[in-house]
């Protein structure tokens, strides 16, 4: 169901939040998802990311609405090279393609996004910044320079969150255009992944990935929970629950995914609990003190008690052809294999439009729909009050 329709409604329109998680080259399966949310009319309030995430996110949120397709769709042509394989791949072949693509990339770097460092980082001079990464992301600063405005990331149509680690303390931070002034070198540390790349500085400080700690940006939306109805689409690159791996590649693709998914199922369910028990204190009372006492930051009345949530979590699959270095693996064949995956996806909940559901229990404001398998899966957390769950199962379209 398209966004447009709910001009049909009453109801005032939800806030659209899109949640960007990182995955190096996996991130092309965000622009089918995107393409899916702007078809059906679903253009982000809030766009927040880490890694690949918040590179993509800059793009769209330094874009007007009608170019943001096209730029994101330049920058991933930009950061690839033509195929070296012209005929027809299958199976072995389609791997042997992406083996190839990875090496090409680990030895020659990616056009307009990062190149090796030489000499290598063990023969350069301790505190060099050649010291301490294998790559230099010095290309990608012009890049987000030329396809992103930060005069229009800064005007704040759209909010924009990007998620980093302090390499001193270890601390997880959002760069946040609603709090500060965002430039190419806050998106270049939410995504400077070591020892890769180098980390960046910003105000004195030093950053690296946000990927380093948690590669799921969205507590971002916790931070400060908007009012009113919120859906999030949620798009994910990694799955935390995999096969039983069979082969040294298979375990390799594995550890990257439980590694990366970053526990994002607890994220997910910590946040809904948190939201729903903010609901449910809402709805005893005013803000009362053991409400303030659970939570010291928890918002005013109205906000409690009009507050609702819908988290719609996606998660790319990976296809048979892919690698275990398939994050760094840029061919554009892979790119728009991604793709089309993260638009089909999303078209698939986009049908289901699980936010409308009329069965939702009254004493929860945010439920969680999972996508996967072919099903929209809904899921709210554990309910403060009774202390169950309870699920409703829909076939996809």
């Amino acid at each position: 169901m398209s966004l447009k329709d709910t001009k049909k409604s009453p109801t005032p329109k939800p806030k659209v939040v899109l949640v960007l998680q990182g995955g190096g080259a996996l991130g092309a399966y965000h622009i089918g998802a995107y393409q899916a949310l702007e078809e059906a009319g679903f253009r982000p309030d809030w766009v927040s990311g880490i890694s690949i995430g918040a590179i993509n996110a800059a793009i769209l949120v330094g874009n007007e609405p009608d170019r943001r397709l096209n730029r994101l769709e330049e920058l991933w042509h930009d950061i690839s090279r033509p195929e070296g394989w012209t005929l027809p791949l299958d199976g072995t072949f389609h791997r042997l393609a992406n083996i190839s693509s990875n090496l090409e990339a680990l030895a020659i770097g990616q056009p307009n996004f990062f190149t090796p460092r030489f000499p290598n980082p063990y023969f350069a001079a301790p505190g060099t910044a050649g010291a301490t990464s294998f790559y230099d992301t010095t290309p990608l600063h012009g890049t987000l320079e030329r396809l992103a405005s930060f005069d229009l990331i800064n005007a704040g149509p759209t909010r924009l969150s990007l998620g980093a680690t302090k390499v001193v303390s270890g601390e997880v931070v959002f760069f946040d255009n609603t709090r500060q002034v965002i430039g190419p070198e806050h998106v270049m540390a939410s995504g400077s992944l070591p020892p890769g790349f180098p980390a960046v500085a910003v105000e004195g400080e030093l950053y690296w990935d946000g990927g380093c700690v948690s590669n799921t940006p969205l507590e971002a939306v916790l931070l400060d929970q908007p009012a009113g109805h919120t859906i999030v689409f949620m798009i994910d690159l990694w799955a935390a629950q995999g096969a039983v791996p069979q082969t040294m590649d298979e375990v390799l693709w594995r550890q990257k995914q439980i590694q990366y998914a970053s526990r994002t199922a607890q994220h997910i369910d910590a946040v809904a609990t948190k939201l729903n028990l903010r609901h449910a204190l809402g709805q005893q009372s005013a803000v009362s003190h053991a409400a303030r006492a659970v939570d010291p930051a928890v918002p005013g009345e109205i906000a409690l008690r009009d507050a609702r949530m819908d988290i719609v979590h996606i998660t790319y699959q990976p296809t048979a052809d892919q690698i275990s270095s398939s994050d760094a693996e840029f061919s554009r064949r892979s790119i728009s294999a991604r793709r089309d995956a993260g638009y089909q996806d999303l078209k698939r909940a986009l049908r289901e439009a699980p936010w409308f559901t009329r069965d939702k229990p009254e004493a929860l404001c945010a439920l969680v729909h999972k996508v996967e398998d072919g099903e929209v899966t809904t899921l709210p957390a554990t309910q403060p009050t009774t202390g169950g769950t309870v699920t409703m199962k829909r076939s996809a379209a």
